[in-house]
């Protein structure tokens, strides 16, 4: 086991500070972040996204569409992959061309009609249509999903948990709700379907399309999923069992030491081990 020293502080929801904490690793510091620069330098690339909701953004070079789109297609991005392609596409389809301008032109009623066969496991049209209406909602009274983010973050934030918990309050303000398609960080959640829609939407690589602006990518925090926990609790980023929003602020702030203006910056590589058969754990693991 080897120390790695997380400098700096990180406040948990319970409002415990990890604070210079020593984390014990499964490898040698600079050998794990020279693994971790090969998996980005080698397989940060297009041809490994799909398959991943996050190749519908792709297809909107306009931000007001890119940003709807993106919040619909990580709303969605929970069970079998397959179908998640399956279900942002028909809604896309339905939205086409111009996602953005699908919601501001058409009324509520409008809306849950045109979704009203919906349905994406637990999820229903109204549901959907309750999204929807409230990204309409956010655009009118803010200008646009960004700057509503960005109203909600203070230079002083350390992450982006002060703007999560503002941004989805806004969303789920109006007496139509969209139930689980939006967590809610005030309840412990990992919220890892939002921090997606984050690094999807603040980080520009080869990868991630970017456009939004004056959100800091040192405070993004990693999308938790089952995968990514898994091979955390490997490398002895973590040793908490439960996926939720203190265990995210945990491996972040140890990912923080290897890129401390881009701590997500590893999420795309490493979570391709749980989605593509051609990638494996051997490449990261010791």
């Amino acid at each position: 086991m080897y120390s790695l020293f997380q400098l700096g502080e990180v406040r948990l929801l319970s409002g415990e500070y990890l604070l210079y904490k020593e984390v014990k690793i499964n490898m040698i510091p600079g050998i794990l972040k020279k693994k971790l620069d090969n998996l980005y330098d080698q397989y940060n690339r297009p041809r490994y996204v799909h398959p991943d909701p996050l190749e519908f953004l792709y297809s909107y070079e306009n931000i007001r569409d890119r940003e709807v789109v993106g919040l619909i297609a990580s709303s969605l991005a929970y069970g079998r992959v397959k179908q998640i392609l399956k279900s942002v596409s028909y809604v896309l389809d339905i939205m086409n061309p111009s996602p953005y301008l699908f919601i501001k032109n058409l009324g509520y009623r409008s809306i849950c009609r045109a979704f009203e066969d919906f349905t994406h496991r637990f999820a229903t049209g109204d549901h959907l249509a309750a999204l929807l209406w409230e990204m309409k909602g956010v655009i009118a009274r803010f200008g646009s999903l960004n700057d509503c983010f960005t109203y909600g973050l203070s230079p002083d934030d350390k992450t982006v948990i002060p703007a999560m918990i503002f941004f989805t309050g806004q969303l789920t303000a109006g007496k139509n709700k969209p139930g689980h398609l939006l967590a809610l960080p005030e309840k412990g959640s990992a919220c890892k379907r939002m921090n997606l829609f984050l690094r999807w939407m603040v980080r520009k690589d080869r990868v991630d399309p970017g456009g939004w602006r004056n959100v800091p990518l040192s405070k993004l925090i990693i999308p938790l999923d089952t995968h990514m926990h898994k091979i955390s609790l490997m490398l002895g980023l973590t040793a908490r069992k439960n996926a939720d929003m203190n265990t995210a602020l945990e491996i972040t702030s140890c990912f923080r030491q290897f890129a401390p203006n881009d701590p997500v910056k590893y999420d795309f590589v490493l979570t391709r081990m749980g989605i593509r058969d051609d990638l494996d754990m051997n490449l990261i693991c010791p």
